[in-house]
């Protein structure tokens, strides 16, 4: 099924990743891990200088979306992009020229 000139199932899933990275703390998570391939929390919060909690609780956000994936050493959570289509979405708004909006 398409939209105009838009394939539907395409649009569905864009749209979800949208929401579910659509604020810029969960945009630059995304960024360092396309970087690094699996970081710990730590450094995922000293990287973005950002609160470990503000970071954590936008891991977990977009963990339980399927955006991400995890897993436990010891005392550190180490995540990882599990949905590669949002390195699509996230090269596309690179390439997007915003001088005109």
């Amino acid at each position: 099924m398409k939209t105009g000139t838009l394939d539907i199932k395409k649009v569905k899933k864009v749209a979800f990743i949208l929401k579910a990275i659509g604020n810029p703390l969960r945009i630059a998570i995304i960024d360092v891990l396309r970087v690094n391939e699996e970081l710990a929390v730590s450094e995922i919060s000293r990287q973005l200088e950002a609160e470990q909690s503000l970071v954590s609780h936008n891991l977990l956000n977009m963990k339980l979306k399927g955006i991400l994936d995890s897993r436990r050493e010891g005392k550190n959570i180490f995540y990882r992009l599990k949905l590669k289509e949002v390195l699509k979405v996230i090269e596309c708004m690179e390439n997007c020229d915003m001088e005109d909006l």
